[in-house]
């Protein structure tokens, strides 16, 4: 079952997104070292900015986002054992009733059912705020999650810097979620603020 939000397609924080066996929730300061250590973890963020030594800016950045009403940014983790096992972040919107995301780091050795239902809980989301559609950025030499993306029907659209940009068109975003339901075959229930 998926809540559904009436009006205007907007992000919105969600206290907490429960899925098949995953579940994700608002990030909060007591995640920061977690994801601190996620995004300074060689093997997970070789294609991400380049981010700070200091654990305090994590800090910072996570204070700052508390505030921030244009962004949805999560910690992934076990439905069952709450062991926190990513993240991933919502971020942009655009005129084509489409929302992008990224910040998608999921930790070493998880089953590859992780990366599934999470990027399905995401597109259910995004959905149930009303957009139909999304479009994101992927590192040119990032080619396991390019890939992943384009079997889940994204569109190379053109190319900046050492970014791929992507668009999931409303028609490839159903065929997907419908492909995938086996991973989320209930789809999510959304606890809203």
């Amino acid at each position: 079952m998926t809540t559904t939000f009436q009006g205007f397609p907007r992000l919105r924080k969600a206290v907490r997104i429960d899925g098949h066996r995953l579940r994700f929730y608002d990030a909060k300061l007591e995640d920061a070292g977690f994801i601190h250590g996620l995004r300074t973890n060689s093997d997970r963020a070789q294609f991400l900015s380049v981010v700070p030594k200091q654990l305090a800016c994590q800090e910072d950045w996570l204070r700052r986002y508390a505030g921030d009403d244009t962004q949805a940014y999560f910690v992934v983790c076990d439905g069952a054992t709450h062991e926190r096992l990513g993240t991933v972040r919502l971020y942009g919107t655009n005129e084509k009733n489409a929302f992008t995301w990224g910040s998608w780091l999921l930790k070493v050795g998880l089953p590859a059912y992780c990366a599934i239902e999470s990027a399905l809980m995401v597109y259910h989301y995004g959905l149930s705020l009303g957009f139909n559609a999304s479009y994101f950025e992927v590192h040119k030499d990032n080619v396991s999650v390019w890939r992943f993306h384009e079997r889940f029907g994204a569109q190379r659209v053109g190319a900046r810097d050492d970014q791929l940009l992507y668009d999931l068109s409303p028609e490839a975003l159903q065929a997907a979620l419908i492909k995938y339901r086996r991973y989320l075959p209930s789809g999510i229930q959304v606890h809203a603020m």
